[in-house]
């Protein structure tokens, strides 16, 4: 229940609500003060949550390394020829362990940094926000490139940033999306081709034999096959895939 918890905490933190309780304008600044902190109504909770809720598969999919798993894991399935196998629920509960495995040192930051302080009384839901936002700034700067950040800095106007902590969510997020997006299709095109090789040895062979009704594709899937569980592929792709996020 505590992980639970902590997957919870960095939603908070990434949904609009919490944008909005930013604001000293913002009706969710000004339902009740407890001890000197800003407290929530438990109508307003319940449409925190429900918020909270709706936009938890979007966040989990897009700024976690989720995308870039699901990216890689479908070109994958795409080189080897295999069709539906693994089937698309397979390939999502793999990509979501992994992404909570990678995401398990940012979520236990955010949960003691910002939910616990905020959940006994010592923040407020927009110091909470601060404070939670900043492991996660940390880890989406690693991994977003320069020429993505100066190009959402261009098209919001922002001023440009000393250093990298500065930035905010709404330039680090959409340029982390279009980084991952890049390096997902990358590492795609790298795994395509050794099983591209198989598919155009297999294709020259049947065509000089004669065999021009059998489908080339049909002969390539079993070598394709054999050759990625003699590497073993799985193995080698995800240990990869974890291990490019450190």
């Amino acid at each position: 229940m505590k992980f639970l918890s902590r997957i919870c905490g960095i939603a908070v933190f990434s949904g609009p609500a919490a944008w909005a309780a930013r604001s000293s304008d913002s009706p969710l600044s000004k339902v009740g003060v407890s001890g000197g902190v800003t407290t929530l109504s438990l109508p307003m909770q319940i449409a925190v949550s429900l918020t909270v809720m709706v936009l938890l598969p979007a966040v989990i999919m897009s700024i976690t390394p989720f995308l870039r798993i699901t990216i890689v894991l479908h070109f994958l399935r795409q080189a080897l020829g295999t069709q539906t196998t693994p089937s698309n629920q397979v390939l999502v509960g793999l990509a979501l362990f992994l992404s909570l495995t990678i995401m398990q040192p940012v979520i236990s930051d955010i949960y003691h940094k910002a939910w616990e302080p905020m959940d006994e009384g010592k923040l407020s839901t927009s110091q909470a926000f601060d404070e939670g936002s900043k492991p996660m700034r940390v880890f989406l700067s690693r991994f977003t490139r320069e020429k993505d950040v100066k190009l959402f800095l261009e098209i919001t106007k922002a001023p440009a940033p000393k250093n990298a902590s500065e930035l905010g969510l709404d330039v680090l997020v959409p340029a982390y999306i279009l980084s991952e997006l890049k390096t997902g299709f990358q590492i795609g095109a790298m795994l395509f081709l050794p099983f591209l090789v198989i598919d155009l040895v297999v294709a020259s062979v049947t065509l000089s034999i004669g065999m021009v009704q059998l489908p080339p594709a049909m002969l390539s899937a079993p070598f394709k096959i054999l050759l990625f569980v003699l590497v073993d592929g799985w193995n080698l792709v995800v240990g990869s895939l974890v291990k490019s996020f450190y």
